[in-house]
């Protein structure tokens, strides 16, 4: 995502987290991403689907959105933690 480039209009930068505060803190609360996004909960979701698991948004400034920690490519092999388990069949 380039920082520079314009909002589509009643959307926003949302910064992705973890959510889980007690490790934030400890990793030093690294902003993991920054997805564009009408809402919390759309942002949170494309965030899943770019392989961040259990992600967390919060509205952030194109100043912020520079020291994000980007993905510039799916990584093989990453589970995505929302996605649906493949069924393994009926057992009787």
């Amino acid at each position: 995502m380039r920082t520079s480039a314009t909002l589509k209009p009643g959307h926003r930068l949302w910064g992705i987290y973890h959510t889980d505060r007690e490790y934030a803190r400890v990793m030093g609360d690294p902003l993991r991403t920054v997805v564009e996004a009408p809402n919390k909960l759309i942002a949170e979701e494309t965030a899943a689907r770019l392989g961040f698991g259990d992600p967390w948004a919060h509205p952030v400034a194109r100043e912020q959105a520079r020291h994000a920690h980007w993905l510039n490519e799916r990584r093989p092999g990453h589970r995505q933690e929302l996605a649906l388990k493949p069924s393994r069949g009926i057992r009787v």
